[in-house]
């Protein structure tokens, strides 16, 4: 395919008509792997055709990119900064489509979503350098309507590709955050939380000023029911579990029903989540999964189960439920403690 760029014009429209894509799929990436319940924006879908109009882009920005390379006035830093961002940008994109079909997990020890998320945050940290260094600023001749024309074409190729990928490569069972089914849990946790082994005679729970042992939160009224675990590692399951909501717990702790705005549900880790008062007749405490009591590496004795909420939100190996003053938007869209 024989590709021409009309000099520095085209090399700039291309730059921003990339600048825009990236964008648009961190904003969709980050948002499906956040985001618990189904939108009618499918959210994984534009991410996918983002990805793929990257793609559909390369042969052009490879015709800037080599004419950027035989510049000789140009830095090697420079050189190396702009090679540096297409590769982490290619591999962003690889693993992430790579993904999608199901048939690879692991590369070594990493996970691919792993890969896909870590190479993401190296190519914006190597964008922003790039655009420091390089600031491409739109003109009023961007929006021509030539150019709008080619956005267009562009778009449209990229639904199509995506239409296509899906029918052709992608697993089904995929869920509308990416993930892809799993029949039964698997053992993860947040960052460098590793599996904790407690006694269950020496385990207790503090609810506000009561504590409670392990019998007695088994005696609280508790309840069967279906959830799926969607986690951020790109894996879902659909599980039976027996808890107790969390409005239950704190009314049998005695906690007043007015005077705070979240609940903190710390684990023995340090691990914690904010959950606003409105939202504890639909989480729950949970023990058992499957009709048996949890594993430790599922968050024996008690683990918080939060449906319509990714992974992250469910806490393991619950230490205390807190009220706190803390609106429950005050907190980061992925934890950092």
């Amino acid at each position: 395919m024989r590709v021409s760029l009309r000099g520095r014009q085209g090399g700039r429209r291309v730059d921003l008509a990339l600048g825009l894509l990236l964008a648009a799929g961190v904003l969709t990436g980050t948002a499906a792997n956040t985001i618990g319940v189904n939108w009618p924006l499918d959210l994984i879908q534009l991410h996918a055709a983002a990805a793929l109009a990257i793609l559909l882009l390369a042969p052009w920005k490879y015709v800037v990119i080599r004419r950027g390379l035989r510049r000789t006035r140009r830095r090697r830093a420079t050189k190396a900064l702009s090679l540096t961002l297409a590769a982490f940008v290619l591999i962003t994109i690889g693993s992430g489509l790579l993904h999608s079909t199901g048939r690879v997990e692991f590369v070594g020890p990493l996970t691919l979503m792993q890969i896909h998320v870590g190479a993401a945050i190296g190519a914006l940290l190597a964008l922003t350098a790039h655009f420091l260094g390089h600031a491409v600023r739109p003109r009023r001749t961007d929006a021509d309507r030539r150019a709008l024309l080619r956005l267009g074409v562009l778009g449209g190729a990229a639904a199509v590709a995506t239409v296509a990928w899906d029918a052709g490569a992608v697993a089904t069972g995929r869920r509308f955050s990416g993930s892809i089914a799993k029949p039964s849990l698997e053992v993860t946790s947040w960052f460098d939380d590793g599996v904790q082994r407690i006694d269950p005679a020496g385990w207790t729970l503090r609810v506000g000023a009561a504590t409670f042992d392990l019998d007695a939160i088994r005696a609280l009224p508790h309840e069967r029911f279906t959830a799926i675990l969607d986690c951020t590692s790109g894996w879902y399951s659909s599980q039976d579990w027996d808890g107790v909501r969390l409005s239950t717990l704190i009314a049998a702790a005695g906690l007043p029903a007015e005077g705070w705005r979240s609940l903190e549900v710390r684990s023995t880790t340090g691990y914690a989540r904010w959950f606003g008062a409105g939202a504890t007749g639909d989480v729950w405490l949970v023990t058992a999964v499957a009709g048996l009591p949890l594993s430790y590496g599922h968050g024996f004795p008690a683990r918080i189960v939060a449906p319509g909420r990714r992974g992250f939100w469910w806490v393991k190996w619950v230490a205390s439920v807190e009220p706190s003053q803390r609106p429950p938007w005050a907190q980061s869209i992925f934890p950092l403690s």
